[in-house]
């Protein structure tokens, strides 16, 4: 077996999955699929940590690794905010909606991120800002269709009353596929309740 695409994220119940999809769609009938690849609902997740290219072999030591950084948190419950992009919204990149979190959410992802760091994974360059990826504008996009994805993000305001609870954090697995990502649990570690 190959080296294996990894990430470790928490999962978005999938009534707010469905109720964010139903909140952008006037933006995806806007856009098009043409200048952004959209994420499907249940592809809808947290990102902690993007690990990259791991060897089967250390799955063992990131599952253990995930389950001592869990059991030092409680479980939370984050709350979905509205619609922004990366790096601004009169550039975007990507996509997303944003999420409000206690303490316990940076507690946990600080905690992964410094015990990754100590099994020689590379540290993140740029400071943790909790979201919900909905969609990667393409690479190809000209400054018009740039400009056509600035005018419907200003246009679109999404009301998103929701809270998700945290209770478990997750080790996926990620194929590239050219219908979009596919992803795969591979390891949870429940929170302490």
């Amino acid at each position: 077996m190959g080296l294996l695409r990894t990430f470790i994220a928490v999962d978005i119940p999938s009534h707010i999955q469905q109720l964010i999809q139903q909140r952008i769609e006037p933006l995806h009938k806007s856009v098009g699929a043409a200048l952004v690849r959209w994420v499907t609902p249940e592809s809808l997740h947290l990102t902690l940590k993007f690990l990259g290219n791991v060897a089967p072999a250390n799955l063992q030591v990131l599952s253990q690794m995930l389950r001592a950084e869990a059991d030092v948190v409680h479980d939370f419950d984050i709350q979905i905010t509205g619609l922004g992009a990366f790096p601004s919204r009169n550039r975007p990149r990507v996509i997303f909606i944003g999420v409000q979190a206690p303490a316990e959410l940076e507690v946990l992802q600080r905690g992964i991120e410094s015990a990754c760091a100590r099994l020689g994974y590379e540290a993140e360059g740029r400071d943790f800002s909790p979201h919900l990826t909905v969609g990667r504008v393409r690479q190809d996009a000209s400054s018009s269709d740039q400009q056509k994805i600035c005018g419907a993000l200003e246009r679109t305001n999404i009301d998103l009353p929701g809270t998700a609870r945290v209770d478990s954090v997750h080790l996926y697995k990620s194929e590239l596929n050219p219908g979009g990502p596919v992803y795969t649990k591979l390891f949870s570690a429940p929170l302490k309740s």
